[in-house]
């Protein structure tokens, strides 16, 4: 991972391709540069979501996450690099329990929802869901780290204890799901 962004408008990409961090040159909307860009847009909601007031050892386990995703888009971006370990996946269900440990055992689903910065994880969780099933996608025909989709994995169950977590440091319940709620005529 050499290259440095020194020049930004390159005009490389003009005709629909894009290179990738082996110097090969792929198609915008190759499946890889799909996931690449899914993997993208979850960090940036991290991203949003570390504006919000939260306690410190959460904002410290984000921002080791969005390092993390960074080092998942160079392994995409490279073919057949592995840059996330179990290491990296054992950290995430470490800080599951961690952040979980001091919440009120779950009895009914929860709606996405309570303080703004716990709706944003939940925004978080479901792109997470959305770059896994990317690349368990991308997986169906190119190499791709099991370790990578285990991350994804982990991290959105994370990102649904955070936004509990959130919701507890902002004095909010969890917002709970009444089945049938709106059904009216009974």
């Amino acid at each position: 991972m050499g290259n440095r962004l020194s020049k930004i408008v390159t005009r490389t990409g003009d005709a629909g391709t894009t290179g990738l961090g082996d110097g090969t040159r792929v198609a915008k909307d190759s499946l890889r540069v799909e996931t690449i860009g899914q993997v993208d847009e979850l960090n940036s909601t991290i991203g949003l979501l570390l504006t919000e007031e939260m306690p410190d050892e959460i904002r410290q386990a984000l921002t080791g996450i969005q390092h993390d995703l960074f080092d998942l888009g160079g392994e995409l971006c490279i073919p057949g690099m592995d840059m996330i370990s179990d290491a990296q996946v054992v950290r995430l269900e470490d800080l599951v329990e961690q952040f979980n440990a001091d919440l009120a055992p779950l009895k009914d689903f929860i709606l996405p929802g309570g303080t703004r910065a716990a709706a944003i994880a939940h925004v978080a969780r479901t792109v997470c869901r959305r770059a896994e099933r990317q690349i368990v996608h991308l997986a169906s025909t190119e190499t791709v780290s099991g370790f990578a989709r285990k991350y994804l994995n982990r991290l959105s169950d994370l990102l649904f204890v955070l936004g509990r977590a959130l919701n507890s440091a902002g004095g909010r319940g969890d917002v709970l799901w009444v089945q049938g709620k709106n059904r009216g005529g009974e």
